[in-house]
């Protein structure tokens, strides 16, 4: 098995949110949000971004305007729609549920869980069980 296949589609399978997340603070500049993911160590290539830029706005989650340069062509800074907000508001709730049952699944409490009645483990901060389907 090949680990760097793995953690490509890792990435890949957050890269959409995090990109969202740079939007919904306000309005991004493609070369901004490129900036961005670097720092976080998310390496995002523009014929990656790109395109799923485009994909998003035609999914009527993105919006754009075009902002005049003082030192090249007009620039395109994209912000979320009203769809892309609610859009938003799921992917995060998806993945603050994904993330703590990964947290769980990881960490020694998870050996713990084992030994809790069935009550137990639903009464737990009220949380709903991940269902995965592939």
């Amino acid at each position: 098995m090949n680990i760097e296949n793995t953690q490509s589609q890792m990435k890949k399978g957050v890269l959409e949110f995090c990109i969202l997340s740079i939007i919904r603070r306000g309005e991004a500049y493609p070369s901004d949000i490129i900036e961005e993911m670097k720092k976080a160590e998310l390496n995002i290539l523009e014929g990656t971004l790109y395109p799923l830029l485009t994909r998003l706005k035609n999914a009527d989650l993105l919006s754009y305007r075009w902002v005049e340069s003082p030192s090249g062509p007009p620039r395109k800074y994209f912000s979320l729609t009203d769809k892309g907000l609610a859009f938003y508001a799921e992917l995060e709730a998806t993945w603050r549920g994904m993330a703590g049952a990964v947290e769980r699944v990881i960490n020694t409490e998870g050996q713990e869980t084992r030994d809790e009645g069935e009550g137990e483990r639903e009464e737990r901060e009220g949380e709903q069980p991940l269902t995965v389907n592939s």
